[in-house]
């Protein structure tokens, strides 16, 4: 059985995917298995599952203020490797954990990766993880189970940095449309579209997602249009926090999409 991430990209080379992200815990602690659930019967094609942190640099106001909310609702790993586990063997999406590298390095590297096997997980994102320890640390132990580790690049990454990103690593490549935080935009300007041109003329072996400001038509197509497909966050985590209701939540997104 390969990884779920792999197939994914395989069997859906010619489809625009939309992969949503939410923080584990938010809006209600036992809310994760639901929200999972519904957005694969609504067609999400992959789903980021926020570990939540006390301090996510990366990360802007909405979703920092969901990881608070998660933590105060009694979100951890343990947690949530149990909630994830109950649900395995009816999700058939790739789940792609993303999350902050001092929770993991307190849940121990290999008892994480063995953890995330167990659970259905493909793969990690671990944004403040430096990439010579990705490389001598924490690949060794993700292969050994399976387990993608996705880096992500921005505009300020260098084509020759690019490149061994995209030489040691598998599953795709996040590309962050902007070297800001995470937030939604009205529309991707002229300098952001150069880039992801720039990105498509290196013909990169991995398959690239671009995230960060996706809300709209507009940024969605301009996603799609120059990658495999967009993931989502910060909109979609306002509308699920303020409906507490996972599809009517999707509802609001597919609409705002619309427009």
């Amino acid at each position: 059985m390969s990884n779920k991430i792999n197939q994914l990209f395989e069997q859906r080379k010619d489809q625009k995917l939309l992969s949503l992200y939410f923080c584990a815990g938010c809006p209600t602690l036992e809310a994760t298995g639901e929200v999972i659930k519904t957005m694969q019967r609504r067609g999400i094609a992959m789903i980021e599952v926020g570990i939540p942190f006390s301090d996510p640099l990366a990360d802007g106001p909405v979703i920092q203020s969901a990881a608070t909310q998660a933590l105060k609702n009694g979100m951890n790993l343990r947690t949530l490797f149990a909630q994830l586990k109950a649900i395995k063997d009816e999700v058939e999406i790739p789940l792609v954990l993303m999350g902050y590298l001092n929770p993991i390095l307190h849940y121990g590297i290999e008892a994480f990766c063995q953890s995330c096997a167990d659970s259905g997980i493909s793969g990690m994102i671990i944004p403040d993880l430096p990439f010579k320890d990705y490389l001598d640390v924490v690949k060794p132990v993700a292969d050994k189970y399976d387990l993608r580790v996705i880096m992500l690049i921005t505009p300020e990454t260098s084509e020759e940095r690019i490149r061994f990103i995209d030489d040691h690593t598998d599953g795709f490549i996040y590309m962050v449309s902007s070297a800001a935080i995470t937030g939604a935009q009205k529309s991707f300007d002229e300098a952001k579209q150069e880039y992801f041109r720039r990105i498509n003329g290196m013909n990169l072996r991995n398959p690239r997602m671009i995230g960060f400001g996706i809300s709209n038509k507009q940024t969605l197509e301009a996603a799609q249009q120059n990658a495999a497909g967009a993931i989502i966050g910060s909109k979609f985590v306002t509308l699920l926090n303020e409906s507490k209701d996972a599809d009517e939540a999707l509802d609001k997104l597919f609409e705002a999409l619309k427009r």
